[in-house]
């Protein structure tokens, strides 16, 4: 793993979850109701959450009866989503360019965690090691962030005030990503990142995943599954074998 990732730094330090730890728990649970209903997934049925973040989709579907495994590449979060652990529920540091056992009857990629990567092939190893732990007739759920309507609706900069720490945001679209520049002062330091999402539209991510040969049979724009709308959806979430 290069050090050189910007997601190896971020996502591994306790201000990435001061920044987000007012996400929508509400949201992501109504979102795994809908889609394990829609799927129709038996309560046998082995789920891999990849990556995992602190592991609150996944505690979320064990909670529901399922089987889970969690993976992501920031310790801190692995070592948070551990506590949680049961007989039936595990998580795993995991570079989700690793391929995974065939072992799972769906495979979760949540809230925007695809196309981090610099190198278009990344992208591709990524869904090609996600097919690889299907079982026959499984499927691959990837939850995108609509770029139409991000686009068109991008906010420049913000100040976020969270837990004594104001964080300094602005967002440009540049070299073929969404990025987001966070500045901020903490534990007497200046710290500064950028999240960079490659710029995937409807199009371009039904040719990445025709390339590893996945069949996109569902797609939907909210997490109510919703028509997807390119204009007007806040999502873009992909059902695909």
């Amino acid at each position: 793993m290069k050090t050189t990732d910007w997601f190896t730094s971020w996502f591994n330090t306790p201000y990435y979850h001061i920044l987000y730890k007012h996400r929508n728990d509400a949201d992501a649970q109504l979102f795994m109701q809908n889609l394990v209903s829609f799927l129709k997934l038996p309560k046998t049925a082995h789920i891999a959450d990849l990556p995992c973040g602190k592991g609150r989709h996944a505690i979320y579907l064990n909670s529901l009866g399922y089987q889970v495994t969690g993976g992501d590449l920031s310790e801190n979060s692995i070592a948070h989503a551990k506590k949680y652990e049961n007989e039936t529920l595990s998580f795993e540091v995991w570079d989700m360019r690793n391929p995974l056992e065939n072992t799972y009857d769906a495979v979760f990629n949540l809230f925007t965690s695809f196309g981090y990567f610099d190198d278009k092939q990344d992208d591709l190893m990524v869904l090609k090691g996600m097919k690889k732990g299907l079982k026959k007739n499984g499927y691959l759920v990837l939850d995108f962030l609509n770029v139409i309507k991000t686009k068109n609706t991008l906010v420049s900069s913000e100040t976020k005030e969270i837990d004594g720490i104001t964080f300094h945001i602005s967002r440009e679209i540049k070299d073929g990503f969404i990025q987001k520049h966070i500045r901020f002062k903490a534990d007497n330091e200046d710290h500064s990142y950028t999240e960079k999402v490659k710029f995937l539209d409807k199009t371009t991510l039904h040719q990445y995943f025709e390339e590893v040969g996945l069949k996109i049979v569902h797609t939907f724009g909210d997490y109510h599954l919703n028509e997807f709308d390119a204009q007007e959806s806040n999502r873009l979430i992909l059902i695909a074998q």
